[in-house]
């Protein structure tokens, strides 16, 4: 495909979900957010983390984050059981930019 001819495509499924093969046959997957001369932008859905927390656990749990309850229960080594460190939110999409000349070709994908 020409680069006008998947510009124009790309225009027509703005914000749509879909799959975009380069010259090399690699394929990817995201949503158009953005469309120039030369790049084609997608949003690319990210890799969650596991953990719904960062380091040192969840709210009000982790290491040194209180006071303490060591031994004899007062200001001490113990864990703590604070406030906590805010929770860490993951990034859902990352942003991909691709150049239009690599493109060969776009399809719309279902959303589920």
């Amino acid at each position: 495909m020409l680069r006008q001819d998947i510009k124009a495509l790309s225009e027509a499924h703005m914000h749509r979900y879909v799959e975009v093969r380069d010259q090399n046959g690699i394929c990817f997957d995201g949503i158009v957010e953005y469309i120039d001369e030369e790049t084609l932008c997608l949003a690319v859905p990210g890799a969650v983390e596991d953990r719904a927390f960062g380091p040192g656990g969840g709210p009000g749990f982790g290491p040194g984050a209180g006071p303490g309850f060591g031994p004899g229960f007062g200001p001490g080594p113990g864990p703590g059981f604070g406030p906590g460190p805010l929770p860490f939110r993951p990034r859902r999409f990352t942003r991909l930019a691709l150049p239009l000349y690599a493109l060969t070709a776009l399809t719309l994908l279902p959303y589920y």
